[in-house]
């Protein structure tokens, strides 16, 4: 029902500005460089050079070893830099190592940490050792002296826990354990963010403030490709967990693939013609 909602006009041009500054520009693959972080970068900065009232997306997000390339890159420009630590994607790997592996991301810079949670010890049932890990990886956020500790981002991994009863108890199960952001997935299991499962997010993070008084953010992740998809997204927070969450510190879309149609749509709103696909760059 929420999906059917018809968004035109002025209220779609204020959906798109607000969806390109949710994007998370992601870049995960073996074959990643760092001039591709640094072209990533730039586009993450100003999305359409030509224009440059298009906002800035919120983050960039790569694995740890090219944080400073992407830290440095970014300088001044107030786009975050997150990374995947903790054995990402599959979060096969002793505590002690994803702590240590997130302690390098955040000494190099990184401003968020996305963890994915062991899933194997979810559905064995073994939430004290889940509950326990997302804690230690929250301690080794923590910087020195006067610096903002990064926030954590707790992957969930949704496609794997194979029920919406699953996808709540672990939103709780991050949230209690220090979680900043709770996130669907990795992006590397299919199927990754739904509607329905992240409706269950938004629901779990609106009555763990009402009942804590700490707000959490949610972040879907992987298959958003489109603008109208995107604009769903926007109607589920919106209308789920309410106007506080319709803001970059909040809420995110993770989906490279996502910013150049959002990016098409605006131009065809304003311009009233669309640009093709070559005219913006590739991610």
């Amino acid at each position: 029902m929420l999906g059917t909602r018809s968004i035109k006009t002025t209220a779609k041009a204020r959906a798109i500005d607000l969806a390109i500054s949710m994007v998370d520009l992601t870049t995960l693959e073996g074959a990643d460089t760092a001039g591709k972080v640094r072209a990533m970068c730039a586009k993450a900065a100003h999305p359409d050079p030509a224009d440059p009232s298009v906002p800035k997306v919120a983050a960039v997000c790569v694995y740890p070893d090219l944080v400073a390339v992407a830290v440095e890159a970014l300088g001044g420009s107030g786009v975050k830099v997150a990374s995947v630590a903790t054995a990402f994607p599959s979060g096969r790997s002793s505590v002690e190592v994803k702590a240590q592996d997130t302690a390098l991301a955040v000494s190099a810079g990184a401003d968020e940490i996305d963890m994915v949670i062991d899933r194997g010890a979810f559905l064995s049932g073994d939430y004290l050792k889940v509950f326990e890990e997302i804690a230690a990886i929250k301690a080794a956020c923590a910087r020195d002296g006067d610096a903002h500790d990064a926030h954590l981002k707790v992957i969930l991994e949704t496609g794997e826990l194979t029920t919406y009863d699953n996808v709540r108890r672990a939103s709780w199960l991050a949230m209690l354990a220090g979680a900043d952001f709770i996130k669907t997935s990795t992006g590397k299991v299919s199927p990754a963010a739904t509607l329905p499962v992240t409706l269950v997010m938004l629901e779990a993070v609106r009555d763990f403030r009402a009942q804590t008084g700490r707000m959490v953010g949610v972040k879907p992740a992987g298959g958003i490709r489109t603008t109208k998809d995107a604009i769903k997204y926007l109607v589920l927070v919106n209308e789920t967990a309410g106007a506080d969450w319709l803001d970059p510190d909040w809420f995110r879309l993770g989906a490279s693939s996502l910013l150049n149609d959002l990016l098409m749509q605006r131009q065809k709103l304003a311009t009233g013609r669309y640009a093709g696909p070559d005219y913006f760059t590739l991610d």
